[in-house]
């Protein structure tokens, strides 16, 4: 199992007790959702290691593991701070406007007054808000990903269709002064 065929659940924060168990912290919007997980991929040196739990205990986005094997105090000091992967298969399937970061990437985009502008090439996680990056042929064009301006995704087609807010594309597909200069100079 590789890191491109699964999902970040989250880290282990620090080990609880004096008898192996760890603290997990988990990046999801509803963490009770994994209240049953019965093993998880421990990223270690790089590589994910597949663990088994023996018991589970979820409390917002915080939980209480013990692993199997992970017994001592020192066997869990070596795993604080490795991050917790699940295969993306484990991910719920949504529906509408709602949609996972990594699965958009290499949507065609079509806004709703330009028609295509281009492909998703990542969906920038800001703490502000995240960003669709948009890549048609070299420019790069950047819309806040809100629900609001999303008006269709269609996953059969790899398709995601906006309306921008007003101007906003314009800012980045208009030739800007510097550049109608240079290519002036360039035909002299």
């Amino acid at each position: 199992m590789t890191k491109d065929d699964c999902f970040n659940l989250g880290y282990i924060s620090r080990r609880v007790g004096n008898k192996g168990e760890l603290a997990f912290i988990i990046d999801a919007d509803n963490p009770s959702r994994y209240n049953k997980l019965e093993s998880v991929f421990v990223e270690i040196n790089k590589s994910l290691i597949p663990f088994f739990i023996k018991k589970i205990v979820i409390s917002r986005n915080f939980a209480t593991v013990t692993i199997d094997g992970i017994d001592t105090v020192d066997k869990a000091d070596e795993m604080v701070g490795c991050g917790l992967y699940l295969p993306m298969t484990a991910l719920p399937t949504l529906k509408g406007k709602k949609f996972y970061f990594h699965e958009l990437n290499g949507f065609k985009v079509f806004d709703k007054n330009y028609g295509e502008i281009g492909v998703v090439q990542n969906v920038l996680d800001f703490p502000q808000q995240a960003i669709f990056q948009i890549i048609k042929d070299k420019n790069e064009i950047l819309i806040p990903a809100k629900e609001e301006f999303i008006t269709a995704i269609d996953r059969t087609k790899k398709e995601l269709h906006l309306q921008a807010p007003e101007g906003l594309i314009d800012i980045y597909i208009q030739n800007k002064p510097d550049e109608e200069d240079e290519k002036e100079t360039d035909q002299e």
